[in-house]
């Protein structure tokens, strides 16, 4: 199991590690909004201080000004989405799982995306499989994980191609694969692109990725990556087969990850 998420079970050990990093969490979350404060006050200033200088300002010594405070501007709202995600990436997440078509969460994803999809020149193919087992899903945080990979793949075509997504029963529940023939991974990034603050996007927090395998993980499931530079690169999601399907009434507990093979 990932070690962000606090382990399941009544074992003495894994309570106390549970509250130790739910106290963590608290804390670095705690401290993010605390620097968010001043950070939208000093926003807010720079702002202010920029309408003062008006659009176009007339002397040299004011278009410098202006130029400098929106450098500020600039490096303030990169902050701020930097604690944004990292504040995503660091809460204790207690998932409301509940009986869930697959497909239908890929078709929502979908739907929200294709006016991205057309805009980038991308084609998306989707293989649902029809008769597919209901499994448990937070419909929100899957829906956060699913569309973080969509994106990533439409990052990865700025000039177009063609997104695969493709779903399938297996022997341990179902499986969700999302194809794109975009830049692809190197080796050297694929040893570390589950690792938070790690990015090689211009600006990019590095929680993307992370926060996504914190989700699929809290459902007691499992992500795969396999790529090759220059064809392309496929996520591959596997979600268990709940032991039964109850009464409908959401789960608030985690599920264990599958056995390892």
């Amino acid at each position: 199991m990932s070690d962000s998420y606090p382990p399941p079970g009544d074992d003495p050990k894994h309570r106390k590690l549970a509250d130790e990093y739910a106290d963590l969490a608290r804390l670095a979350g705690g401290l993010a909004h605390e620097i968010k404060n001043p950070l939208s006050t000093i926003l807010l200033n720079m702002e202010l201080l920029s309408e003062e200088f008006g659009a176009n300002p007339e002397s040299a010594r004011d278009r410098r000004a202006l130029g400098k405070i929106q450098v500020v501007q600039r490096e303030c709202g990169r902050l701020q989405n930097l604690l944004d995600d990292f504040l995503g990436f660091a809460k204790v997440r207690h998932m409301r799982l509940e009986p869930s078509d697959l497909n239908e969460q890929v078709r929502r994803v979908l739907d929200f995306f294709r006016p991205k999809a057309e805009e980038g020149h991308i084609e998306i193919f989707p293989y649902l499989q029809s008769d597919l087992p209901s499994v448990l899903l937070d419909r929100e945080a899957f829906h956060g994980a699913l569309l973080n990979l969509v994106i990533n793949a439409q990052q990865a075509m700025p000039g177009g191609g063609q997104l695969v997504i493709c779903t399938e029963e297996t022997a341990r529940g179902v499986a969700l694969h999302l194809i794109d023939t975009g830049c692809g991974i190197d080796d050297k990034t694929m040893l570390r692109i589950f690792e938070a603050f790690y990015s090689t996007k211009r600006g990019g927090s590095g929680l993307g990725l992370p926060t996504t395998r914190k989700i699929i993980e809290g459902h007691g499931g499992l992500i795969h990556v396999q790529s090759e530079v220059g064809r392309g690169t496929r996520f591959t999601i596997e979600l268990p087969r709940p032991a039964r399907i109850g009464t409908g009434k959401p789960e608030v507990v985690p599920l264990e990850l599958p056995p390892a093979e």
